[in-house]
Order: structure tokens, then C-alpha cells, then sequence
């Protein structure tokens, strides 16, 4: 099997003169990947299709090889979505064991795997009460046990974390590491932007149904050559340090912060870097600390949009 789990070959999904979906090519390769954009940009309709639930206009959706519309590919999905509709009635343990039934368990082998997804998502001692009397995050564990019935190698999850407490969330997203551990592909969409910060390896902004950037935070943020960017130094002659580079075409502003930092507002980050080392090696500069403040997944994707309003 190859590395790449989900590809998306120039695909494109439009209803009727609305275009969802606009020449999106990507590929996910094992370990967590975060979706992200505003209301109307295209997730729902790209998870959909990486799900098999649509068929792309153009192009093809590819889930291990395999055509994403089609039963095998399926087999490698597993699907949590952002809303649900039990039969309130029913238990949680029977609902997970009536989806492990319709993926083909039976015996012995369905009572262990019921058992061990219940357990992995922290419910196997609150599976028996009614789904009707489960809070939401207790719900948001229900939906990702069924999807874990069949262990597969994609899973999808929209907005998993939605309604579930601190400490929940914690667990989840160690369950969540421990799969991409083991080599498998997640995806994750999701408004809580700071999460991604420590949850995704990669991210995907999406926007008017286009792809305006993937990759790593880092890979990202090193694309965004103009992105503004908030840098704070500690040095022991900051005044001087912040006379020598105030008048550098990156440098759009700078403020003295107590006695040994400065706070430099930046335009050109990488190029900003440059003369700082420069900077500070020719004028024997000692510099005790540099961190930039907003390099956060809500920076960066406060920083996109704004870019794409203007295309």
C-alpha cells in the first residue's frame, strides 16, 4: 500500500451554477491533519467526497488506491461526523455493536472489538445507558467508537471535539496521536484553531472552495513571505539594538518593553531574521531571548483569509 492514504486529483464538485469544490489537489500521507476555514468554504463538501458520500464533478478522489465511491474504498473509512441522529432509545454499547454487525463481525470477534473501540474512546463503563440521557461529549466518544469499529486507515472526524470537556479532550487527542502513531491517516475538522497548534502535523485552509495553503504550521508560515509578524528580543543594549534597526524596510514598528526587551512589529519576517543576525554579530549584540508571538494556527489562518478576500 502506498504511504499516500487520501489523494485528490484536481477535483471539483459543483451544484448546479454553485461551485462547492474548485480544482482542490492534496494528498495525506499517515499522521493528523487539520481542516480548516470559515462557514461556506467548502469542508462539509470536501469531507463528503473523501468519504465517498459524493462524486466529484472533475477529477478523482482516491482512498489507498481505490476510487472513493467504491465499496473497497470504503472499507478503509472510518467516518465521524459533526452531527448525529441516534435512536435515542438505544444504548451506546448496542448502537457501537450494531455498526461492528453491519461491517461484518459476528461471534466472539464482535464482542471484542465493541469492547475495545468502548474502551479506547473512554466508554466502556457509561455504554449502557440511553443515548438519549448522554451529554454531547459523551455522544462525540459514541460517534468515534463506530468509526473505530473496523480499524480503518482514514478516519475522518468533523469537529470530534465539539461539546467535550478540557479533560476529555485530552484524552481524545491522545487517542487521536496514538493512531497516527500507528500509521494511521486523520482527518480533523475543527473551529477551535488552537487546537490544531498541538493536535495537527499539517493543515488545510480552505476558502472559497480553493486550497490556498497545506503543509506543516512552519511550512506555511515560511510561505506567507509578507505575513506581519510580532517578534519579542531580549538583549542587553536594547535601545541600541532598536536604534540600529528601526530604520530597516521589514521593521514597521518597535517598542521598548521594560528594561531588556523590545517588541518589533515585522513585515517581512525572514528577511527581518536576516538583518537581526547580521545586526547583532557586527555590533557584538548579546541577545538573551527571541520568540515570535503570533505564529499560532489562528494567526496564520486570520492572516489567509484576510489574503483571500482580496483575490
Amino acid at each position: 500500500m502506498s504511504d499516500c492514504l487520501l489523494e485528490f486529483a484536481s477535483v471539483s464538485k459543483w451544484y448546479g451554477p454553485v461551485i462547492a469544490v474548485n480544482d482542490v489537489s492534496l494528498s495525506l500521507a499517515p499522521g493528523i491533519t487539520g481542516l480548516v476555514g470559515p462557514n461556506g468554504a467548502g469542508k462539509s463538501t470536501l469531507i463528503k467526497l473523501m468519504t465517498g458520500q459524493l462524486r466529484p464533478s472533475l477529477g478523482e478522489v482516491r482512498i489507498c488506491g481505490r476510487h472513493a465511491w467504491s465499496a473497497a474504498a470504503k472499507s478503509h473509512i472510518g467516518y465521524c461526523p459533526d452531527a448525529d441522529a441516534f435512536y435515542e432509545d438505544m444504548s451506546g454499547r448496542l448502537f457501537v455493536w450494531t455498526m461492528a454487525r453491519l461491517h461484518g463481525f459476528s461471534g466472539r470477534e464482535l464482542t471484542r472489538v465493541v469492547e475495545a473501540v468502548l474502551e479506547q474512546v473512554g466508554m466502556e463503563d457509561r455504554a449502557d445507558r440511553p443515548l438519549g440521557s448522554y451529554s454531547k461529549g459523551m455522544r462525540q466518544r459514541i460517534k468515534l467508537a463506530q468509526a473505530l469499529v473496523h480499524d480503518p486507515d482514514l478516519l475522518v472526524l468533523d469537529e470530534p471535539l465539539n461539546g467535550v470537556d478540557p479533560l476529555g479532550r485530552a484524552e481524545l487527542i491522545d487517542v487521536f496521536a496514538a493512531l497516527a502513531a500507528r500509521g494511521k491517516a486523520i482527518v480533523v475538522s475543527s473551529h477551535i484553531l488552537d487546537e490544531l497548534d498541538h493536535l495537527a502535523q499539517q493543515v488545510v485552509f480552505l476558502c472559497r472552495g480553493r486550497v490556498l495553503a497545506s503543509g506543516s504550521l512552519p511550512e506555511i508560515r515560511e510561505m506567507l513571505a509578507d505575513y506581519p509578524l510580532h517578534v519579542r528580543v531580549s538583549s542587553d543594549r536594547p535601545r541600541e539594538l532598536a536604534v540600529r534597526l528601526v530604520g530597516a524596510a521589514c521593521v514597521h514598528a518597535v517598542q521598548l518593553q521594560g528594561e531588556q526587551e523590545l517588541l518589533f512589529q515585522v513585515q517581512r519576517p525572514l528577511e527581518f531574521f536576516r538583518v537581526l543576525a547580521q545586526t547583532v554579530a557586527e555590533a557584538g549584540f548579546e541577545v538573551h531571548r527571541m520568540q515570535a508571538t503570533d505564529t499560532s494556527a489562528e494567526a496564520i489562518f486570520d492572516y489567509v483569509m484576510q489574503t483571500a478576500r482580496h483575490l
